[in-house]
């Protein structure tokens, strides 16, 4: 157990050196190349582009650092595992039960962000460029068909764990609710990326406590990549945070979203996922809101939308609204971890 305990550091620390190493070369290869992040027409937008009109060429497509280091990280343990066997086979943590599937999610979903903010930067596309927002849900449904498909088909689980009192088999309703869970998480992770450092910080929170959890269900391989993705959203925060040398773009929040989502499936935490991503839950119910209201009512609910927008439009400064937004994350995670052991031991 201890072993294993330093095997998620270690490899934390591997990847937050690389990560960390990386990105400024990659900063300056985007300013280089002129990806630059393009802000929505001031017609579509008016509040969002008043706010943020200073950062408009800001390099985006910085997410690529995130899944990029994870994905380096788990082949570069891979091959040396391949190759000479032995220690690196500890530090290797790609396994086809507990890894495949995310870290396969992670690639795929990253190079589909990546192909939107390309989009985005040309501006191709409606609006400022990009995938439409139906698009966007086509894509999340894709993937999450497929990895219903995978879970409940080819792992056979129809399993879900209600806490205090224990699994519940849903049989064939374990495929909806994957796919609910998958295109939820995605979503909503694109809703709060928003803000200097606010989904990287909340991502990272959410990690954390999903590698605590698969630590102690003894899935080691999925608690060492949890270990791999806190490193690189660390390393990524240092240049994320306000003021921002570059943005996450669609090709991070996409990526974490989907794998934020696939974990919770793979550690049975669904019903903790409200808690362990509780600002996911909090800025896609305040786009629902807003747009049933602008439907049904013919007006706002909130100055703009997602809601840490409207907390900037009453004045509340950008890093003020992140720092918040961490606090009740930090909490809500407290309470899910508090929630998820005192359940085991009840349980057991």
């Amino acid at each position: 157990m201890v072993l294993e305990v330093i095997r998620v550091l270690v490899l934390a620390t591997v990847s937050f050196i690389v990560a960390l190493s990386a990105t400024p070369f990659l900063i300056r290869g985007l300013q280089r190349l002129k990806f630059r992040k393009q802000i929505r027409n001031s017609n579509e937008a008016p509040i969002f582009s008043s706010l943020h009109q200073n950062k408009a060429g800001t390099p985006t497509m910085g997410g690529v650092v995130i899944w990029g280091t994870v994905m380096i990280t788990a082949a570069i343990f891979w091959l040396l595992n391949f190759f000479f066997d032995g220690f690196w086979g500890q530090l290797n943590f790609i396994d086809r039960a507990q890894t495949y599937l995310p870290l396969t999610a992670m690639l795929i979903a990253g190079l589909i962000g990546l192909a939107d903010d390309l989009l985005g930067i040309f501006n191709v596309g409606g609006g400022s460029g990009g995938l439409k927002v139906r698009h966007k849900l086509v894509l999340y449904s894709i993937i999450a068909v497929v990895g219903a498909w995978w879970f409940y088909f080819r792992l056979g689980w129809d399993v879900l764990s209600i806490p205090f009192w224990g699994n519940l088999i849903i049989g064939p309703w374990y495929v909806p609710l994957f796919i609910f869970i998958i295109i939820a998480s995605a979503f909503s992770a694109n809703e709060t990326d928003g803000l200097d450092g606010l989904l990287g910080g909340v991502a990272l929170f959410t990690f954390f406590s999903l590698t605590v959890v698969a630590f102690a269900l003894g899935r080691f391989d999925l608690a060492a990549m949890g270990g791999a993705a806190i490193g690189a959203l660390l390393a990524f925060l240092w240049f994320n945070i306000y003021p921002a040398h570059f943005f996450m773009g669609d090709t991070g929040a996409m990526s974490l979203g989907i794998s934020i989502g696939i974990i919770s499936m793979l550690t049975n935490t669904v019903l903790l996922l409200p808690l362990f991503a509780i600002i996911f839950v909090i800025e896609s119910a305040s786009v629902i809101i807003q747009v049933l209201s602008k439907k049904l009512r013919g007006r706002k609910v909130f100055l703009s939308a997602p809601i840490h927008h409207h907390f900037e439009a009453i004045g509340w400064h950008e890093s003020t609204v992140t720092m918040r937004f961490w606090i009740i994350t930090v909490i809500a995670n407290a309470l899910g971890l508090i929630i998820f052991f005192l359940s085991r031991v009840l349980l057991s």
